[in-house]
């Protein structure tokens, strides 16, 4: 049971130094394979719930050649006139007589006094510029219509 002293001279016994080696440097690299895994699961989540997210009711747009209105940070708000004549807020179907009440309790909500008409080709003139008053009397002054691009222009001359 006796304790003994290792002096630094000895050759034999002592400890030794031993140099790290290569394989318990430690790892000074990134490992970015999970992140591209998660990033390529979002890319496909995003991918596949992009199309659902699109306001649609089917409708004949008449085509013209004006260009785009610049969007407001709000989401805008859309009557859409169908090709029977129905009307909608959104998606929402809506009856002549609530039109008016119903845009005034969402133009009180609203900080943008913007709206899009919506209106099947196939509709009358007559009836578009009803649903414009109506728009009017609701307290939405900024009316914008909404078109397909592409149509044909007054300029537009054969030869």
């Amino acid at each position: 049971m006796g304790a003994g002293v290792i002096k630094s001279g000895d050759e034999g016994g002592g400890r030794r130094r031993r140099r790290r080696s290569r394989r318990n440097a430690p790892m000074s690299e990134i490992n970015v394979t999970p992140f591209v895994d998660v990033m390529l699961v979002l890319l496909i989540i995003f991918m596949v719930a992009a199309p659902l997210s699109v306001v649609g009711v089917p409708v004949e747009l008449p085509e013209t050649s004006a260009n785009a209105l610049p969007t407001d940070q709000e989401e805008p708000l859309t009557v859409t006139i169908t090709a029977e004549g129905g009307l909608l807020i959104q998606n929402t179907e809506t009856a002549e007589d609530e039109l008016v009440s119903k845009l005034q309790a969402i133009a009180a909500e609203r900080e943008s006094d913007r709206i899009f008409l919506r209106a099947d080709g196939s509709n009358a003139w007559n009836r578009v510029a009803q649903v414009m008053g109506a728009l009017n009397a609701a307290g939405f002054n900024n009316i914008g219509l909404v078109t397909d691009i592409g149509g044909p222009t007054l300029t537009d001359q054969d030869g």
